[in-house]
């Protein structure tokens, strides 16, 4: 499991890799506020990523609203594996922004 933020000019790219789980919760909880707090465009980089648990798809959900809520431009960005959209998909989000804005 990886957890990376990469900040440029323009966007806040959180970069996910591997399993990501409740093991590492308050890693991707911190680097989310910290995009968040930028002001700038968070960009969630998930085709790396072969896994997400129920506590980082929340902490996803609850930095997508937070964004929403103060004005700032979320998206999930590069290919979505397939067993993260199931995650998502049987977490509930079906509607998960990730199904909008890939990019």
């Amino acid at each position: 499991m990886a957890i990376a933020r990469d900040a440029s000019e323009s966007a806040n790219v959180v970069v996910l890799e591997g399993t990501v789980d409740i093991s590492s919760a308050a890693e991707l909880k911190t680097a989310l506020l910290e995009a968040l707090d930028s002001g700038r465009e968070v960009r969630i980089a998930v085709d790396k990523a072969s896994y997400l648990d129920l506590t980082a798809v929340q902490l996803l959900w609850a930095a997508e609203q937070q964004a929403r809520r103060t004005g700032v431009a979320f998206r999930i960005s590069g290919q979505i594996p397939d067993l993260v959209s199931t995650a998502l998909a049987e977490a509930g989000f079906p509607s998960f922004p990730a199904s909008v804005n890939a990019g």
